[in-house]
């Protein structure tokens, strides 16, 4: 009886141990959580949403393609870095290509960007940089260098039939410098360029 006894005071203090700590740490803390996040940060806590004329267009953290309905690039637009989640800038599939830089698919996709951007810009195909021939680790990436920025400025200028100082100007009005002054590259956001864009004709 006392082995009885004592096994079913062990289980009753286990199973009161689980609703403590499920309660604690599966309502409790991520409550906790939820709300320092909704009252410390909460634009970055809802998904950097970039929104226009309250409608949602995006996240500030997810690259989007700015292409015509049979997946041409739209000239209007400055054009993100090319993307390897799934059919292009899918979030449910993050992913980089995984190619290694001697893998010859990753050559040639390179050599057809590198043709295709210099066709498109109407520029020499050795002035292209890195970032617009091959995709981010993620595939996700939202920014573009600023060399890649400024390559686009004179056609974006001349399909919007706008000085391209004013173009530079506004690709340098969104221009993020480096993580706490040296880490990364200064770097510009492609939809919110995109939006500045559209606000200067709206």
């Amino acid at each position: 009886m006392r082995t009885t006894s004592s096994g079913v005071r062990a289980a009753w203090t286990g199973l009161r141990a689980m609703l403590v700590f499920t309660v604690a740490l599966g309502v409790v803390y991520p409550l906790v959580v939820l709300g320092i996040g909704q009252l410390a940060l909460p634009a970055q806590a809802n998904g950097s949403t970039v929104t226009h004329n309250g409608a949602v267009l995006g996240s500030a953290l997810i690259a989007q393609p700015f292409t015509s309905a049979d997946g041409a690039p739209l000239a209007t637009y400055f054009q993100p870095r090319p993307s390897a989640a799934g059919d292009g800038y899918d979030g449910g599939a993050s992913t980089g290509s995984n190619y290694g830089p001697e893998n010859t698919d990753l050559i040639s996709a390179i050599e057809g960007r590198k043709a295709a951007i210099a066709d498109f810009e109407q520029v020499d195909p050795a002035t292209i940089p890195a970032d617009a021939l091959t995709a981010s680790a993620s595939g996700l990436d939202p920014h573009i260098s600023e060399a890649y920025a400024m390559l686009q400025v004179p056609r974006v200028a001349r399909e919007r039939s706008l000085p391209e100082s004013t173009v530079e100007d506004m690709v340098k009005s969104v221009l993020q410098q480096r993580d706490l002054g040296f880490l990364g590259e200064p770097s510009v956001n492609v939809l919110q360029l995109n939006l500045d864009l559209d606000a200067t004709e709206g």
